[in-house]
């Protein structure tokens, strides 16, 4: 069944070549196992031979046109985990996100700022429900298709077949039940926390012109999986812009006034050496001068 051979990976111990006292191996293991049994919304396991490398499964939002699509994709996880955020990539067409593309949402690798390590795997799949029926807007990997168009994708999605977990997403998830739907009061919860992020991040964005490759995705070095759209500074930016200026201003003004008074102290030096240089010739020229006494004097007697 597909379900066992997603989950195979962890009845094991993990191969030698992970860390197990890293942070990352330690909470993935974890997560892991706290995930091996599927629901009725969501599944998701690590591959075989990659613990960084998970694939779920999950189910559209119901009373929505994608209610009857299941999904099917990739998290990829950076060695920073969970420090820093996954990417997310759907690889089963949905008319909401683009294939094989990054997902750009608060709690994915597209925006570091916004994530926070309390969330995890379970949280990322529930957000990825909750915000298929939001519209797209542009952001990137989003499309914005016709509700007509997403519920053909919706029944088509069902007969996928993953080629390299071989998941088949017709027999992953459990049936429908009563059970669903805390958790997709749950999903539905996010969508506001990612809206919010939305908002702020609209006024402090600024453009970017890096163009990235979407399509060949990786976690084959130590450096985080990160795919940022623009340099999005976080919350504390105004901060940041308003000291910047307020340095400038003071320091033009303090070079300012140590220049005068170098200036007055080089011009009183110079006065004080003018007077001594003055004074000096002075002393020399004024008191070498001899005054003969005068043949008239009638007070000089020759005796």
């Amino acid at each position: 069944m597909a379900v066992a051979s997603m989950s195979s990976s962890m009845e094991q111990p993990p191969p030698p070549m992970y860390n197990t006292r890293s942070t990352s191996v330690k909470r993935l293991m974890r997560e892991a196992v706290e995930m091996k049994e599927p629901t009725e919304l969501y599944y998701c396991q690590p591959i075989e031979d990659n613990l960084f490398e998970w694939h779920f499964t999950i189910r559209g939002p119901i009373a929505t046109e994608f209610e009857q699509g299941i999904y099917h994709g990739r998290i990829l996880f950076p060695v920073e985990y969970p420090m820093k955020p996954p990417s997310i990539i759907l690889l089963t067409e949905s008319g909401r996100f683009k294939t094989n593309e990054k997902i750009c949402l608060s709690i994915s690798g597209h925006h570091v700022e916004t994530w926070t390590p309390t969330w995890g795997v379970r949280t990322a799949l529930l957000a990825i429900i909750g915000f298929m029926e939001t519209p797209g807007e542009g952001a990137l990997g989003s499309l914005d298709y016709t509700p007509e168009e997403r519920k053909i994708l919706a029944k088509k999605s069902q007969s996928y077949v993953c080629p390299k977990c071989g998941a088949t997403n017709s027999q992953v998830l459990l049936p429908l039940s009563e059970k669903s739907i805390d958790a997709q009061k749950e999903a539905k919860e996010l969508i506001s926390q990612i809206d919010f992020v939305k908002k702020v991040e609209t006024k402090t964005e600024t453009p970017s012109s890096t163009s990235l490759d979407e399509n060949n995705i990786e976690p084959t070095s130590s450096e985080p999986i990160l795919d940022s759209r623009s340099d999005v500074s976080p919350i504390t930016t105004p901060n940041t812009t308003i000291r910047s200026p307020t340095n400038t201003i003071l320091l033009p003004r303090q070079n300012e006034s140590n220049n005068n008074l170098l200036s007055m102290f080089i011009f009183l030096c110079c006065m004080i050496l003018s007077f001594l240089l003055l004074r000096r010739l002075f002393l020399t020229f004024g008191t070498s001068r001899s005054f003969p006494p005068s043949s008239t004097d009638p007070f000089h007697d020759d005796f």
